[in-house]
């Protein structure tokens, strides 16, 4: 009698195999990243569902590492948001051995390298759009760090009060916002209405120039608005 023949059941398929290999860690890694990219591409109303059979997990599984959605939105907002922000950028703007136009053009340049991505621009809108509180914390993220030290630079470059003797004036904070939006501008253009944006560093060269060109009139002028307390 001849004994019967065996059908190799042949290797795993790569997702199987993935499973099994991940470390916890590993997973939890693969889940936020195919996150950012669900939410980027769907919104925030995509469902945990939907994301899940992506990831070829259930959805149980998700809620082991992540046990509600809110918590999975936190985590993407610290992996594209925070994660990104480079502190290096504080020192570019201060680094008064270079001319100031050099600085922001330097700071925006890289600024623009890492913002101007599909993620970015998308989550930002779309977290906007369901009224998330993560684009207030990294607004006043920004004011904070970067807006209120770039008037501060250009009033040393001017000559004109410090903000420990004139505090920032709204109209400062809006003439530094023409410029930080006209940049993120681009983004929308690129990934929301799908035109092209050539020269991204030569773009942002060219704002900067314009924007020095006319901040003499409002940032460190004492009749630019009320004082910001």
């Amino acid at each position: 009698m001849t004994a019967p023949r065996l059908t190799p059941r042949g290797p795993a398929k790569p997702s199987e195999t993935a499973r099994r290999r991940l470390t916890p860690a590993q997973r939890e890694e693969e889940i936020v990243r195919e996150a950012v990219g669900f939410f980027a591409e769907f919104g925030f109303e995509g469902q945990t569902r939907e994301l899940a059979r992506r990831l070829n997990v259930t959805q149980p599984l998700l809620y082991r590492y992540f046990p509600t959605k809110e918590a999975l939105v936190e985590r993407v907002y610290q992996e594209v948001f925070l994660r990104r922000w480079n502190p290096f950028w504080e020192e570019t703007i201060r680094d008064r051995s270079r001319p100031l136009r050099e600085r922001l053009t330097a700071f925006y340049t890289d600024y623009a390298g890492v913002i101007l991505t599909y993620e970015w621009i998308r989550l930002f809108m779309f977290a906007g759009l369901k009224g998330l509180d993560f684009n207030t914390r990294y607004l006043d993220l920004l004011k904070e760090r970067v807006f209120t030290l770039i008037i501060a630079q250009i009033r040393d470059e001017l000559g004109r009060p410090p903000i420990a003797e004139l505090p920032v004036t709204p109209l400062e904070i809006e003439a530094i916002w023409s410029l930080h939006a006209g940049i993120f501008y681009l983004g929308v253009r690129k990934f929301v209405y799908s035109m092209p944006v050539d020269d991204v560093p030569g773009i942002v060269a060219m704002k900067v120039r314009l924007f020095l060109d006319g901040a003499g009139s409002v940032i460190g002028v004492a009749e630019a608005g009320p004082r910001i307390p």
